[in-house]
């Protein structure tokens, strides 16, 4: 008889958590699937039920959620992210490295079955290959966000290899999404600039037009990550985490896709710190391992995604 799941999602109100929440919810039920973040339960819509308040480095009242709940699954996507984390890096590196160490420790000692925390192509660095970035290509980030996804690669395969714990991880490209406003990310220009074209807004773009780099749709995430889990351990080949890739575009190139569905749409560009970061980046990937392992190929192509923004987007104060 399969084991009937049982799944926390910390960060649940996130980018991906949002999604990613509703899919696992459709997939086991929704009295299956809790979901948990730092905002208040008063203030957290009732779809979004069941959910509770956490702070997720309050490491006693993770301790006792987990204790008490007989997880399978634990998704463990809080983070601050790149450009945000530049702007406090000591509160990044915190956030981000203590809670993974909190959950694979819990996730040991009360035998999870199998942990989700995403990685990111902010992994590489200024010497990593530009094009067709690999799977074991040199990673030397230059950002805390970076830095601590780096080390949280290694901290998980170390769980794997010494404690046995199935924990996965993905490095997510840029993700642009319809559900949310942008997390403060070096890539949610190509979130912001939808926003701006719906509502009839001439954008800033803080990239400069040819600044091309890895990109996907939230749609191919949250199902990349959902066939990631599901795939058998033993065709696991990668236990830092997986390359993912699906667009490689640039700011000129989104804008002149959007333009042909919005007429007049305007744009112009001011570069900030945040360049500096884009530039360090790859500006593809290869996900052949992906491929390989456990059938990955992603659906959306820049067109396609274009369309599907316009037609769902939900324009934020």
């Amino acid at each position: 008889m399969k084991q009937k799941e049982y799944i926390l999602i910390i960060g649940a109100l996130g980018q991906i958590g949002r999604e990613l929440t509703d899919e696992l919810r459709e997939r086991y039920g929704k009295e299956n699937v809790l979901a948990a973040d730092i905002r208040p339960k008063e203030d957290v819509s009732f779809e979004k039920q069941p959910y509770i308040q956490l702070n997720v480095m309050d490491k006693d009242a993770l301790e006792s959620l987990i204790a008490e709940n007989k997880f399978t699954q634990i998704y463990h996507l809080a983070a601050m992210l790149s450009a945000s984390g530049e702007r406090n890096p000591q509160a990044a590196w915190t956030l981000n490295m203590e809670s993974l160490l909190s959950i694979l420790d819990l996730s040991v000692k009360y035998k999870v079955g199998k942990v989700f925390w995403p990685s990111s192509i902010a992994v590489f660095g200024p010497d990593s290959a530009k094009q067709n970035c690999p799977q074991q290509g040199v990673t030397e980030p230059s950002t805390i966000y970076g830095i601590s996804k780096a080390a949280g690669e290694y901290w998980c395969k170390y769980y794997f290899e010494k404690h046995g714990l199935d924990v996965r991880s993905v490095r997510y490209p840029g993700l642009i999404s319809y559900t949310g406003a942008p997390g403060g990310g070096t890539t949610d220009y190509a979130v912001d600039i939808f926003h701006s074209a719906v509502k009839g807004e001439k954008y800033t773009c803080f990239l400069k037009e040819d600044t091309a780099l890895p990109m996907m749709y939230m749609h191919d995430a949250i199902r990349a990550t959902l066939e990631l889990m599901d795939a058998p351990s033993e065709s696991l080949s990668v236990r830092t985490a997986y390359n993912l890739s699906a667009l490689s575009f640039t700011p000129k190139e989104i804008y002149e896709q959007i333009a042909k569905e919005v007429p007049g749409f305007e744009i112009s560009y001011v570069p900030d710190f945040r360049q500096q970061i884009a530039d360090s980046w790859p500006q593809s990937i290869d996900d052949s391992v992906a491929s390989k392992d456990w059938g990955w190929k992603p659906a959306f192509d820049l067109q396609k995604m274009v369309k599907d923004m316009l037609s769902n987007i939900e324009v934020y104060p």
